[in-house]
């Protein structure tokens, strides 16, 4: 996760910008002196300063001379701007020079650039990307770095140890396979295999016969017995991909299966013993699917020993912009180019709601890498008109039913509301009739739940 320092002695200025901050997927620390900066990036250097220029115990400008420029981008805030301030700032290699009160819609493009500028550099220069981490944790096999796929990270982690049924929920797109992988290679199973079934791209006739096998002359064309998916993903990891596409007579051997530890082959009339960690995932919302008839209770009850919900990407912060870059950094090294995204380029993806969510953003980035073709940069008239900003349509954040917690009905609204305004948050909190600070603790909120 990229990290900012605020270096600024007004408390209320100080905790409106850290919020703003938080809620563009950074981590942050503020401190209101010199001596507490210093002491601050002695061991470890933020990726971005924010610094005052007149602080109690001297200038922003003494502290910025001192820090690694090419390290640390660095952005000058002052109430109190000058000829002579602003000439030092240039000199200092400053990134910006922004002047109180702040331009919310400048600081949100600005932060923008920093974030396509570092993430370019972290990939790009030997900085460890999510996928090369040293530490083994399922930040290896997934990308994303923003609060909420943190704590994604974290409860995976500590699930993968034991071997327990896990519930993979989320929009299309998201990443289920890819969560599902990562469990299986940070388990105790990770030698075994790993076996991916999509529930609904097999026909209700074969399913069967796919999971559980089946013996010889059991059925018109049974000519040999065959092992199923249970029995060839012994001593590791099955994936059951759109569980509430089982057909329900399926879902009972299912269940079945999972109580007992044993099968039966189609046409077979003994039991076989299996060895197998499930892991299933829907798109659906499971109660939803289970009083649709979708997906039987006792199964869901079963399934939902261990729920984890992958977020859509319209709620993970600044992972748009990171995992553009990202995708952009894959395709430069596969064709040995050298593209880059501009700033009005990043700033269109960040505001678009993502409905396809990770697998949507990865197409719209190889596309406007192959519209780029003669050139070296990136920009908007390379990226699909299509993308306008609008509530997703796969989720609907404004579907209320009777009996939802307020909460939830709070957090739907204002989430519909931002979209409807194309990101733009101070307009967001002026319609709904609340601060500016509120609406960005309720964002930090939902990308922490």
């Amino acid at each position: 996760m990229l990290t900012a320092l605020v270096v600024d002695d007004d408390p209320g200025f100080a905790s409106a910008l850290e919020d703003f901050i938080r809620a563009e997927g950074l981590s942050v620390t503020t401190v209101s002196t010199l001596e507490a900066a210093r002491n601050a990036v002695r061991h470890t250097l933020p990726d971005i300063l924010f610094v005052d220029l007149l602080l109690p115990d001297g200038s922003g400008l003494d502290f910025i001379n001192t820090i690694d420029c090419d390290r640390t981008k660095i952005i000058i805030i002052t109430a109190h701007p000058s000829i002579d301030s602003a000439v030092e700032s240039l000199r200092a290699r400053v990134f910006d020079f922004l002047i109180k009160p702040l331009d919310l819609q400048r600081l949100q493009e600005c932060l923008w650039a920093l974030k396509s500028v570092l993430h370019e550099h972290r990939l790009g220069t030997g900085w460890p990307s999510p996928s090369e981490a040293p530490e083994t944790r399922a930040n290896q096999f997934m990308v994303g770095e923003s609060p909420a796929m943190q704590k994604v990270y974290d409860v995976m982690h500590k699930v993968a140890a034991t071997d327990i049924t896990v519930f993979l929920q989320g929009e299309s797109g998201t990443g289920k396979e890819l969560a599902a992988q990562a469990v299986h290679k940070l388990s105790p199973r990770h030698a075994g295999p790993f076996l991916a079934v999509n529930c609904g791209a097999i026909s209700a006739t074969l399913i069967g016969s796919e999971l559980f096998g089946h013996e010889r002359g059991s059925f018109t064309g049974a000519n040999r017995q065959h092992k199923g998916f249970f029995e060839r993903a012994t001593s590791g990891t099955l994936f059951l991909d759109e569980i509430t596409e089982m057909p329900p007579e399926l879902q009972v051997q299912l269940l079945r299966v999972l109580e007992t530890g044993k099968l039966l082959r189609v046409g077979g009339d003994r039991e076989i013993p299996v060895d197998v960690r499930l892991v299933a995932a829907t798109n659906r919302d499971p109660e939803e699917a289970v009083s649709q008839g979708k997906l039987r209770e006792d199964l869901f009850y079963r399934l939902n020993v261990f729920p984890i919900r992958l977020p859509p990407l319209r709620e993970r912060g600044g992972d748009i912009t990171f995992l553009a870059n990202y995708f952009l950094h894959l395709l430069n090294q596969q064709q040995g180019a050298q593209k880059r995204f501009t700033v009005a380029a990043i700033r269109k993806l960040a505001l678009y709601s993502w409905p396809g969510n990770v697998r949507e953003l990865r197409n719209a980035v190889q596309r406007a890498f192959i519209l780029a073709h003669h050139d070296s940069q990136i920009d908007v008239i390379h990226i699909a008109d299509p993308l306008e900003p609008k509530a997703s349509s796969n989720g609907d954040p404004m579907r209320l039913s009777v009996g939802m917690p307020i909460g939830e009905a709070e957090r739907r609204l204002i989430l519909a509301t931002l979209a409807h305004f194309e990101g733009n948050k101070p307009l967001t909190a002026e319609t709904l009739g609340i601060s500016l600070k509120t609406l960005y603790n309720r964002l930090k909120q939902y990308q922490e739940d």
